[in-house]
């Protein structure tokens, strides 16, 4: 049934790779209510995501809130800027992980994340890529277009380590 009403109503589309040119992108989802407090999150090109109001807002344990995605889209944007930089200057590294915790706390009556922390841990091969890893993650933390569309704060703080 997900399928048949994702195709059905939203008729998803193929993308094919092409060259960047523009200088302005659309991006579109689509939501349906599933009942209680969750809904059904879906994309012409991406496999839906169930989502639902957190816990602590009286909603559901195991599916994803907005506000997990809002710190995930964060964290997924310093990481997708990082590739994208590695790959440009053709750096090698061995892995990458991070953890992004989300600080929402109410200011002005209202619930804002005032705070989002990014902790990256980079495995290089070579005590000589450290540096090159550092100045790489801090071009990802000044060109990522989803913190640099947000006014919370964004702090962004690396583990670089060489393998052992």
């Amino acid at each position: 049934m997900r399928q048949k009403i994702a195709l059905s109503v939203f008729k998803r589309k193929q993308v094919k790779k092409v060259k960047i040119r523009n200088k302005k992108f659309i991006y579109e989802t689509f939501l349906k209510w599933q009942g209680q407090k969750k809904g059904l999150l879906l994309s012409r090109t991406n496999k839906d995501i169930k989502v639902a109001t957190p816990p602590e807002f009286g909603g559901h344990v195991g599916i994803w809130s907005p506000e997990e995605l809002f710190v995930a889209s964060v964290n997924s944007c310093i990481m997708t800027t990082f590739l994208h930089y590695a790959q440009r200057k053709s750096f090698k590294f061995l892995s990458y992980k991070s953890k992004a915790t989300g600080v929402l706390e109410r200011a002005e009556n209202q619930f804002i994340f005032s705070k989002i922390k990014i902790k990256p841990q980079i495995l290089v091969k070579h005590s000589a890529d450290i540096p090159k890893a550092n100045k790489l993650i801090e071009l990802s933390e000044k060109n990522c277009l989803i913190s640099n569309s947000i006014k919370s704060k964004i702090e962004v703080t690396p583990e670089i380590k060489k393998e052992s």
